[in-house]
């Protein structure tokens, strides 16, 4: 795995981060640097630091799962990219309702937000026990892409978030699969 496969992993991780701000700002309607650097701070810490969880608890089983990494990082790559994509395939309705339950302005609001959209994260970080000399770097591109997408999905939600119907989640979960796939093949190919 490369910096190319890290930076498009994290690029799909930040789009629930993304697709959350734009929510957060449809509904605060003002963007307020105050507020959005906040949500962007927490997320791309809980980003960054969800896959270091997740590395050190593979880690643990690496010598268990060493002959198999190839297919657990298939499997959880197309898992996570399935589930964005239903995720952004869903009904307006059911987004318009979820949407309502973000409150931007709430300390408690924002932990929540910022800890549900990292689960994923904790997954990948399993992925990164074949390439450990990347894990350091991967953490800093996945926090500081989330921070980053969350400032920009604030902007628009807050600008042109009621015009346009955003769905980031399928193009997020098509990326991981891919990633997924390419990881499997590699492995095959110059293991088989």
């Amino acid at each position: 795995m490369g910096l190319l496969e890290v930076i498009l992993i994290a690029v799909a991780l930040a789009m629930d981060c993304f697709a959350v701000s734009i929510a957060g700002g449809i509904i605060v309607q003002k963007f307020q640097w105050k507020w959005v650097l906040r949500m962007a701070f927490l997320f791309g810490l809980f980003q960054g630091v969800m896959p270091l969880i997740g590395y050190f608890a593979g880690f643990y089983f690496k010598r268990y799962i060493q002959s198999y990494d190839h297919w657990i990082a298939l499997l959880i790559l197309c898992f996570l990219g399935v589930k964005m994509i239903r995720e952004g395939a869903a009904p307006q309705e059911e987004e318009n309702e979820r949407a309502k339950t973000i409150s931007p302005l709430l300390w408690s609001s924002i932990l929540l937000m910022a800890l549900a959209t990292s689960i994923d994260a904790l997954a990948t970080g399993i992925i990164f026990i074949s390439v450990p000399t990347i894990l350091l770097e991967a953490i800093l591109i996945i926090g500081l892409a989330s921070f980053l997408f969350s400032v920009i999905g604030s902007f628009i939600g807050t600008h042109f978030g009621g015009k346009f119907n955003f769905r980031v989640e399928i193009a997020g979960g098509i990326i991981l699969i891919l990633i997924g796939l390419k990881i499997f093949a590699e492995h095959m190919w110059l293991n088989g």
